[in-house]
């Protein structure tokens, strides 16, 4: 039996005020996608529980003060009614008549206590990246309680409906006043004054929202944020503006309002919504205390950065990678890469019908992560310039350089032709995976050396030495100087006659890698789906270049290091034939 660990959400909720009849029940969001940050032995991390995969059964769960687990008395109602609203998790919440849950409900109603906190368990994760950030979200879990806290979390969480309360309608005068004091948790004093003063129905109940609001501003109350949106809301959408501004691109609608805050103005927005007075501060002390402090400001800058790194990345990634087979590694262990032989055909059945057993040989290469990095200083001068051009370039150089990265590793292995896990090279004339003489793309023979390729790979056996894997080719690798003939050598053309006619037109794939320059060499790859030859790996949690705020005292500014985990070998030398070209 597997325990599941208890976790808990704290969140925000605005009672009704006043004193009424009856146990209090109060409709409240408990639950939203949220991101809540939290920590691991790996390290921190962005939880997101999805409203859509909570087991909502029939959830009956206690309501309890301060997650207090062990005295009976601790108990405070019970929460029930679960169901999904808008995305959100939504609960009706009574309170227990009993005298001494009665102080608690008094606070609840004068908007002393404002915030709640769900327990909850979580039976499956999938883990993710977001934005640089790793990524841990619930898609399987359930509540196990609701309890009154007093620090929210969420702030998406809130009491529902208070300001769509159903004013009653109805004719007496006397009613209608006291219908709203119930349902607005107004005083015996309105009442009163209400009942004296000479007022429409509609001035009644307009009295009464205005009573409702002064109530909510001068009860007591908790300030996480100074916008009632979620801070890592508010953190990506400036991050798209920044990152907009550095390299243009798309500007995603709901970020339009941030496209003209300079830095400076960030970073203002980012201590206040710390709880930082910055009034009277100069633009250098802005800096230096969104820098160096609690504030979201340098996490701006560094989702700004990862995505412009991110996409000058992808648009420079080496073709090579089409050619492999991508893994994620754990760690960075030297991991195997294990190849079962083939199981060959099945055997005919005597006639007692008894099966024969097999046993199916295996080969494994090896591969492990190395990791490449570089700093990036992002300068006082820079900031206060608001010189988003030149941080642009800086990180669009970043992402170019990770790619380039990749492409010399992917090239070196390729061309260095390293011993396999038998001892021998992946291209060697004794598998079949070697051209005996070399013909280069353009040259005369260069078909029929193409059409000797593809009936080698096409005959290539497994490792029962016996089995045809049929290795088709689907690329055509070459270098810059052989792109023209490559091209000319699969071009469709209509021919007069069938000894004309083209085979290769539209059966290869042209792959062109202009790191293969001065050589006459060219390559045939199956595809990796069905026949793998190369193969390359990030780490589990950190797929591509990662971009991360530096914690240094060093520089004025900030600083941010950009790094890659990555790593690349051969799996299988049956996907890939070789031909040296002319020498």
């Amino acid at each position: 039996m597997t325990t599941l660990e208890l976790l808990t959400r704290q969140m925000p909720v605005t009672a009704p005020g006043g004193a009424s009849e009856g146990p209090l029940t109060i409709t409240a969001t408990v639950a939203t996608a949220t991101p809540v940050r939290r920590r691991d032995q790996r390290g921190a991390y962005l939880e997101v529980l999805d409203p859509a995969a909570l087991d909502l059964g029939s959830l009956d769960v206690p309501l309890l003060d301060s997650h207090d687990r062990h005295r009976a008395t601790a108990t405070i109602g019970r929460a029930r009614n679960f169901r999904l609203e808008d995305g959100a998790v939504v609960a009706d919440l009574t309170f227990s008549t009993a005298r001494d849950v009665s102080p608690i409900v008094d606070r609840v109603r004068d908007g002393t206590l404002t915030s709640f906190s769900v327990g909850y368990s979580v039976a499956a994760w999938r883990d993710g990246v977001t934005e640089g950030a790793r990524t841990r979200t619930a898609t399987q879990w359930t509540i196990q309680e609701v309890s009154l806290v007093a620090i929210p979390a969420d702030p998406n969480a809130k009491k529902r409906s208070e300001s769509d309360m159903a004013l009653d309608e109805t004719n007496d005068r006397a009613e209608l006043v006291e219908n709203l004091r119930k349902a607005c948790g107004l005083s015996e004093d309105w009442a009163t004054r209400m009942a004296d003063a000479e007022m429409t129905d509609e001035e009644i109940r307009e009295s009464a929202r205005e009573e409702m609001l002064k109530r909510s501003t001068d009860a007591p109350h908790i300030r996480v944020h100074g916008s009632s949106e979620d801070p890592a809301t508010i953190r990506t959408r400036q991050a798209d503006a920044v990152a907009f501004r550095m390299a243009g691109g798309d500007l995603p609608e709901a970020s339009r309002d941030f496209v003209n805050m300079t830095l400076r103005d960030m970073a203002r927005d980012s201590l206040q919504r710390a709880g930082e007075a910055t009034r009277g501060l100069s633009t250098d002390e802005i800096f230096t205390r969104a820098a160096h402090g609690t504030s979201d400001f340098p996490l701006v800058v560094s989702g700004a950065m990862g995505k412009v790194a991110l996409d000058s990345y992808r648009a420079a990634e080496s073709p090579l990678k089409r050619l492999a087979r991508q893994r994620t590694l754990p760690n960075f262990k030297p991991s195997q890469s294990i190849r079962l032989g083939e199981m060959g055909r099945l055997e005919e059945m005597s006639e007692q019908g008894e099966f024969t057993h097999t046993s199916r040989a295996e080969t494994g290469e090896s591969m492990s992560l190395k990791t490449f990095g570089r700093a990036i200083s992002v300068s006082r001068k820079l900031l206060i310039d608001d010189d988003l051009n030149m941080l642009g370039d800086m990180t669009s150089a970043i992402g170019q350089a990770a790619a380039q990265t990749e492409a010399d590793e992917l090239v070196s292995i390729l061309t260095s032709n390293p011993n396999m896990a038998d001892g021998n090279p992946v291209f060697y004339a004794a598998r079949g995976n070697l051209a005996g003489s070399g013909t280069s793309i353009g040259s005369a023979g260069d078909m029929g050396a193409l059409d000797a390729a593809r009936q080698a790979m096409r005959k290539t056996k497994g490792l029962d030495g016996k089995t045809i894997v049929d290795a088709k080719p689907r690329f055509l690798l070459v270098g810059p100087d052989h792109e023209t003939a490559a091209e000319r050598l699969m071009a469709e053309i209509y021919p007069a006659t069938v000894d004309d006619a083209n085979p290769f037109a539209s059966r290869l794939e042209l792959i062109v890698e202009p790191r293969l320059e001065d050589t006459n060499d060219w390559w045939l790859f199956a595809d990796p789906a069905r026949v793998p030859a190369l193969q390359f790996a990030y780490l589990q949690s950190a797929q591509g270049v990662q971009i991360q705020r530096k914690e240094a005292w060093t520089t004025l500014g900030m600083e941010y290091r950009a790094f890659l985990d990555f790593g690349c070998g051969w799996t299988d030398w049956r996907g890939a034939f070789k031909n040296p070209g002319d020498s």
